[in-house]
Formats: C-alpha cells, sequence, structure tokens
C-alpha cells in the first residue's frame, strides 16, 4: 500500500544567486500534524513563479522517496531531509512509470487527481546545488507530478494513499514526460494522450503543437516546447543581393531595395518578418550585423527594407552615405515570429516611428490579398516631415473593402493639413484609441519604440485586450523572461565587463554588440549575452525547456550538456550553447 510519508510547505523567500537575487518557493518543510489540502494547495504554502508553478492544475506537487534513493546514489550525497525536491507530498510508492495522468486517489480526507508531469526549471538546481538538476530530473524519468484537488481536506504524514479509479487511456508520467521532452513524439501517442480529459491545459497545448508541426511536415525542432521558434526557423547564412533602388520615404528614413545576383528566387517571406545586413567598414574590419524589418509584401523577385538613419547610427549611416545602387550585400532569409496570423477576425496596426516597417508589410500583404477583414491602421509621427509611407499606407488602405487609418502626429508643422495629413494632434493614448473605435476583440500588431511599447501594451490590456490578441515586435529582441529573478535593472546592451580581445567572436544581431566568447568568465553563450545585458528568455538553463530558443545567423555551436531535444535547424539553444568559431545569434 502507497503511503505519505511527509507533508512538505513553504512559502516564498529571496535567495541571493549568481550576483543577482532569486524569489523562490523551493524550500519546503515537513508539516507537524495534518494539513489542508484546498483547491490552489496546501495551507501554508507557495509558490515564487505562479506563471511556471501552482494553480488549480499544479495544486500539489508529488515526488517518491524511491527518486531520493536514486539521486542520493547518483549524485553521492548523504540521505536527504523530506522536502528536498521542493515536493510537497513525499510519498512511499506510486513510481512515475506506473502512475498515469487522470488517475485519482484518496489520502486522508481529500481527493486528488494525477494531471501533469513535474516541470521543472534552474530553481530545483540553486536548491540542490546541482546546476544540472533540470535536466537530470527530466532524463530520468523520475520527475514525478502534479495533482489537482478534487475534494478538500485534511491529510497528514502515515497517511495511506488509496486508488479510488484508474485513468481511462493510462498513459504513465514517465510517457507523457517522455513525450514532450523526447526526441520522439509519434502520433498516435500524441493523439492518444489528447485524448485524456484530466491534462492540463499547458500540456494539451504543447501536444496539439506538436501535432500541428507533424500536420505540417516539419522535420526538426520540437514545437511543443517553442511553436513560434521552430515553426520560424531558417538556414544560418548569407546570400549576396544587388541594390536595385534607393528611395527616400521622410526626413530620416530611406528604404533599400534588393534583387538577387544569380537569377533565383528569393527566399518568400512572411508578412511582418525581417532580415539580418552583414556590414564592413573596411576590408580589414570585422562585421557588423543589423536587423531590418522587410516593408513591403512578400515576394521571392524583391526585398525592400527601411531604415531610420540617425546621426549616431553606424549602420544607418553607412547604408545612407556608403550604398548604392548597384552595389551588393550580405542578407540573410527572412527571419521571425512577428507575423500577420491568417483568421478572419478583425486586425489592427499599430506603430510609432519607423515601428511602422513589419506593419506596414502586413498591411501590403492584407491589400494584396483583397482581405476582408476589418483593418485598422493607426501610426504615431511628429510631423509631416518624419512621417514615412504616409500616402503609401492610405493607397493600401483604399484597396481594402473594410479598411480605415487614423494618424497621431506630436507635434504637427504649420504646413501639416489635419484631415489630409493627419487626423489628430498629440500621442496616441486611451482616449485616442477609444475615440477611433478601437475593437478588443482584434489581433493587434505592435511596433515603435521601447517605450511607446510599454505604453500601448498597458493601454491595451486595460482596454480588456487579451494577451493573446496582442502580438509585439522589438527592435532590439526578444521580450525577456528572467523567472524569480527580482529588482533587475534594464540597461541598454553593452560589451561585457570583463571583454577580452580574442578569441570567437559572437555577435547579436538584433542588440547590435558582438562580444569575444571568454570560456573562463561564461559556460555558455546565454551567460555571455547576459554580461552583455542582451534581453533573453530562459528558465532551465539546462536544454530542456527550450525557452531560450533563438535563430542562428551564422556559425555553429557545441552543446554541454546535450539538449535532450534538438533545436530546429536554424536554431539555437543559448543556455548549453558554445561558439565553434565566429557566430551570429539572433538577439
Amino acid at each position: 500500500m502507497a503511503r505519505l510519508l511527509s507533508v512538505n510547505v513553504g512559502l516564498p523567500r529571496d535567495i541571493e544567486w549568481n550576483g543577482r537575487t532569486v524569489h523562490t518557493g523551493s524550500w519546503k518543510l515537513p508539516v507537524q500534524g495534518r494539513c489542508v489540502a484546498r483547491r490552489l494547495g496546501l495551507d501554508g504554502d507557495g509558490q515564487g513563479d505562479l506563471g511556471g508553478h501552482g494553480g488549480e492544475q499544479r495544486a500539489v506537487l508529488a515526488y517518491q522517496v524511491d527518486s531520493y534513493r536514486h539521486w542520493q546514489t547518483f549524485l553521492n550525497r548523504k540521505e536527504f531531509g523530506f522536502g528536498q525536491f521542493s515536493e510537497n507530498f513525499t510519498i512511499d510508492g506510486l513510481p512515475d512509470r506506473e502512475v498515469c495522468i487522470g488517475d485519482v486517489y484518496k489520502i486522508g480526507h481529500a481527493i486528488f487527481e494525477v494531471t501533469q508531469p513535474r516541470v521543472t526549471c534552474y530553481r530545483l538546481g540553486i536548491r540542490m546545488g546541482e546546476p544540472r538538476m533540470a535536466a537530470l530530473l527530466t532524463s530520468s524519468g523520475r520527475p514525478g507530478f502534479y495533482l489537482r484537488v478534487l475534494q478538500e481536506g485534511d491529510v497528514g504524514a502515515g497517511d495511506e494513499i488509496i486508488k479510488l479509479r484508474g485513468a481511462k487511456e493510462q498513459m504513465s508520467v514517465e510517457e507523457i514526460n517522455a513525450l514532450l521532452y523526447s526526441p520522439a513524439h509519434p502520433r498516435d501517442r500524441l493523439e492518444r494522450a489528447l485524448c485524456i480529459d484530466a491534462l492540463s491545459p499547458g500540456w494539451r497545448t504543447s501536444f496539439n503543437s506538436l501535432l500541428g508541426s507533424i500536420e505540417a511536415g516539419a522535420t526538426s525542432g520540437n514545437a511543443g516546447l517553442a511553436a513560434a521558434a521552430a515553426s520560424n526557423a531558417v538556414a544560418p547564412g548569407f546570400r549576396q543581393l544587388a541594390v536595385v533602388a534607393i528611395q527616400r520615404e521622410s526626413a530620416d528614413v530611406l528604404s533599400f531595395v534588393f534583387e538577387a545576383t544569380d537569377g533565383l528566387p528569393l527566399q518568400q517571406a512572411r508578412p511582418g518578418q525581417y532580415v539580418v545586413l552583414r556590414l564592413k567598414q573596411g576590408a580589414e574590419d570585422p562585421p557588423f550585423f543589423r536587423s531590418y524589418s522587410l516593408s513591403a509584401a512578400p515576394s521571392t523577385g524583391r526585398y525592400r527594407i527601411s531604415v531610420k538613419v540617425e546621426p549616431n547610427g553606424a549602420a544607418g549611416t553607412y547604408l545612407g552615405d556608403r550604398v548604392r545602387v548597384g552595389d551588393t550585400l550580405d542578407v540573410s532569409a527572412p527571419r521571425g515570429d512577428f507575423v500577420l496570423k491568417e483568421g478572419v477576425n478583425s486586425v489592427v496596426l499599430l506603430s510609432a516611428g519607423i515601428g511602422v516597417t513589419p506593419v506596414l508589410s502586413m498591411l501590403d500583404a492584407l491589400a494584396a490579398a483583397g482581405s476582408t477583414r476589418q483593418v485598422l491602421w493607426i501610426h504615431a509621427a511628429r510631423d509631416g516631415k518624419h512621417h514615412p509611407f504616409g500616402a503609401e499606407s492610405r493607397r493600401l488602405l483604399n484597396m481594402l473593402e473594410h479598411g480605415r487609418g487614423y494618424v497621431c502626429y506630436s507635434a504637427p508643422a504649420a504646413g501639416d493639413r489635419i484631415g489630409d495629413d493627419f487626423d489628430d494632434a498629440g500621442r496616441v493614448s486611451k482616449v485616442a484609441l477609444e475615440k477611433i473605435g478601437l475593437p478588443v476583440d482584434a489581433d493587434v500588431y505592435l511596433c515603435g519604440p521601447t517605450s511607446f511599447m510599454h505604453d500601448m501594451k498597458r493601454t491595451l490590456e486595460g482596454m480588456g485586450v487579451p494577451n493573446s490578441r496582442l502580438h509585439m515586435e522589438r527592435f532590439g529582441g526578444v521580450e525577456s523572461l528572467n523567472p524569480g529573478i527580482t529588482g533587475k535593472s534594464v540597461r541598454a546592451p553593452h560589451l561585457p565587463v570583463s571583454e577580452v580581445a580574442e578569441g570567437q567572436l559572437v555577435s547579436f544581431a538584433r542588440s547590435g554588440i558582438a562580444a569575444h566568447w571568454n570560456a573562463l568568465s561564461c559556460q555558455s553563450i546565454l551567460e555571455l549575452a547576459e554580461a552583455c545585458d542582451v534581453p533573453v528568455r530562459w528558465s532551465c538553463r539546462t536544454g530542456i525547456c527550450h525557452n531560450c530558443e533563438s535563430g542562428l545567423v551564422l556559425g555553429t555551436v557545441a552543446y554541454a550538456p546535450e539538449p535532450l531535444d534538438k533545436p530546429a535547424n536554424g536554431n539555437v539553444l543559448i543556455c548549453c550553447a558554445r561558439p565553434v568559431g565566429d557566430v551570429v545569434v539572433d538577439l
């Protein structure tokens, strides 16, 4: 008979880790006496990161004493105290290879249902003093599992664990865990897993994404862990393209039009994607890299980028002063997951300044397709002199059956005509959006300066636009994901304090930073990015979760540790990757 050996709880605390402060509920201690299990967890328990832990589907975490013994031997450790693996229930029996998702158990006066395997992040590595712990736990087939509380009640050490009913599909925790994290994702097993009513919504979404990638013919990557990164991966490398036209769009914006030099078609972009340019100041200078959104409808015949030329901008100045029609430049294939989604619901294209470029590509694509969707174009500029694509956007809107536009000038000049050149003076605000009649059920595509993006995101959320319909493009890189890290100030990307003068050159294309690899101070490309304050996303830091999956624009990498499932071809898991020669990463 399985038995509950210990009930463990703990509230979140701040701990110091690698010079940073982490807010975590990983430290659990045994309860003396009985404890009430409620719908959202045990009395006296809490989680530091509610995005990854806790909630109704993950109310209670169970781990087996047999796995304790395994890790004591594997890690050559002495006996662990209960709660060592951050679990709420330390149990004797119920191994992961036998317990199935959907099994229902009575413990004490409460009833529980198994919902998913444990998802492990870097914080267990801190708790265990073993940075590899997330990868070790997941790959071992001993993850443990989460329970949902079907009937609230008190529980205590010594209670028998009584199985009330077994799951219909009989897929074990071990099998479900491997189905997501290992390289094997058999279609029939995915379909069977999706028949389990008790399976948590997060895992259901992952398996649906994997199934969709199989149906789409994907041959690499794990769409269940990194759907956008896997579906938008492209091969590394550059292609020489000729500049066939240069057009001035406003006082500080130039467009460059490229065509292939070999007569072969260009790779088709998706509306909203961008390309990376490899530029060199001189023959002896190292190259530098910049990303630019494609600003016209996707085409296999030509690409158009539009560049804001700023006084101190190295790339814009180089392009504006030195590049002429007939020159050739190294251009990557289109990449990025800020793309126009298919559907019939309304579309809002909201931009400021040079952030107009990716949404203009979307508008162009909608017009070219003769879309019947409701399309609202909102753009903010300083004045008419600094308003690129004004006439072009009006022409495209006129081609749409249900297209309308609204342009705000923050400082209109005397010659700017309201009603012709712009619609309102001032900045885009909640009042302006309500006056325009922004549909809150629309897909909103947002791009512009960082402060504009931050303000608009907060405003749109306040107006009821759900996060699932709010899509944002950040020219400076990804939206950071550093779970549990508190008090981190946002700094502009920069060279690392301990910059070395030689070694492999790691270039972060979207941030405009290139730093030499220093194996003594950095164990991964992720750690180098962090030393440069380049925006990054991560959770496990051991090649498991794929949150860090990024585009590999150029070069090759080696992994340590090896990820359980490789990223999509053309991508890299920066948390466990090291450069082999010079590399360019899409961050």
